[in-house]
């Protein structure tokens, strides 16, 4: 089978046309999952005539198996845990603790340093594209939803270009919509769906940001 996207660039193009509906919507706001989620969210930002945002949020991975989310935290510390994974693996509430708080920090951190001294587009009463580059287990977009909720967004739409079937059906129940372009069956991991998948640096992070608010300065209002 093909390979489905050339790049996180290519695959914004594509996941920006099946968005087409929230073009010119003074109401919608973009907010990329950092970091390969803001490559995607930048062209659907562009594509759609909106404002483009970070929403940082940090997986809290299972020692020595780094990969497996055992829960997920936000910038502005709202956490999601999962019990079962926890179990398994027998990790201490001071240990998942620990972890999460050397996460909840490094989410701080990026999210302060990708914005710059920006303020974040109005949240409140809007539409909000959360932009991922993929959906596995989705533990960082549960938490990215949970986390914005507390901004009374009027709707959240969640957007990826590739996720797995059951991921997507969990989260469904959660937002008001869900843009998948293809969900494989059997789902592997993301990677696997892009020709180009390598590491987004902080330094592309901030790039992409910028050059998003330089277009379109005035989009952008204080809280």
């Amino acid at each position: 089978m093909p390979v489905p996207y050339a790049d996180r660039s290519a695959a914004g193009k594509a996941l920006a046309r099946a968005l087409a509906a929230y073009r010119d919507s003074p109401d919608v706001v973009v907010l990329g999952l950092p970091r390969g989620g803001v490559p995607v969210a930048y062209e659907v930002a562009m594509a759609l005539h909106v404002p483009l945002d970070v929403f940082a949020v940090r997986k809290i991975g299972v020692p020595g198996h780094e990969e497996l989310a055992m829960g997920a935290v936000s910038a502005d510390g709202t956490s999601i845990s999962f019990p079962t994974i926890i179990a398994a693996y027998a990790i201490e509430p001071k240990q998942f603790d620990a972890i999460l708080h050397r996460e909840h920090l490094e989410a701080q951190r990026r999210e302060v340093a990708y914005r710059d001294s920006r303020v974040r587009p109005v949240l409140r009463d809007k539409t909000v594209i959360l932009v991922d580059d993929g959906l596995a287990t989705g533990s960082t977009m549960y938490a990215a939803v949970a986390a914005l909720r507390e901004h009374q967004p009027r709707r959240i739409v969640v957007a990826v270009p590739v996720g797995a079937t059951e991921t997507c059906d969990m989260l469904r129940s959660h937002v008001d919509q869900i843009v998948c372009l293809i969900s494989p069956d059997p789902f592997h991991a993301v990677g696997l769906y892009y020709q180009n998948f390598g590491q987004t640096s902080d330094d592309e992070v901030r790039a992409l940001l910028a050059g998003a608010y330089a277009r379109e300065p005035h989009q952008w209002t204080s809280r």
